[in-house]
């Protein structure tokens, strides 16, 4: 009852946070409009945070990105399965990260798709899963009920032992 209800609530907040994460990054940006631009380049974006932004807003940027991501990495390890799970939770995370950003590119005035969003949001959600989601996600498991092929204990033997030829038992 507990684990259905765990699994409950790690919906709902991926439900929450997917419509934040819309209204953040699907929201029409026209001051931007004349300034966006795709960037293909990894590490382009974050040279340009870090060498045309005051120190704040590259931190804005960059921490902004990292954290939209960290949802992923404390709710998946609920939702996932165990095996593999760090890949399934940055693959999961970089899929819909990309799909997000070419979203933003292809309907959203203003916004552009930028492949270091996709990575410091994933990167975010790796960092997430790493300090606090892996705990998250054992916790969780704890609660599973532990099934398997039932064991039956083998019999020992009850038949007295031969003494060998020859050799005197005492």
């Amino acid at each position: 009852m507990l684990r259905v209800l765990v699994v409950g609530v790690a919906l709902v907040a991926l439900v929450v946070f997917s419509a934040v994460l819309a209204r953040l990054t699907l929201t029409p940006s026209p001051v931007s409009a004349e300034i966006a631009g795709a960037n293909l380049r990894p590490g382009r974006s974050l040279r340009q945070y870090l060498e045309d932004y005051t120190f704040l807003a590259a931190c804005k940027q960059i921490g902004g990105n990292l954290l939209l991501g960290a949802p992923f990495g404390l709710l998946l390890p609920v939702l996932v399965p165990r095996r593999m799970r760090v890949v399934r939770v940055v693959l999961l995370t970089a899929v819909v990260m990309v799909l997000v950003e070419l979203a933003q590119g292809a309907m959203v005035e203003g916004r552009a798709f930028d492949v270091d969003d996709v990575i410091l949001n994933t990167g975010g959600a790796l960092i997430a899963y790493l300090l606090v989601g892996r705990r998250i996600g054992r916790r969780f498991r704890a609660l599973e009920p532990v099934s398997g092929p039932s064991v039956k204990p083998r019999k020992l033997s009850r038949r007295p032992v031969k003494p060998a030829k020859g050799k005197s038992t005492g």
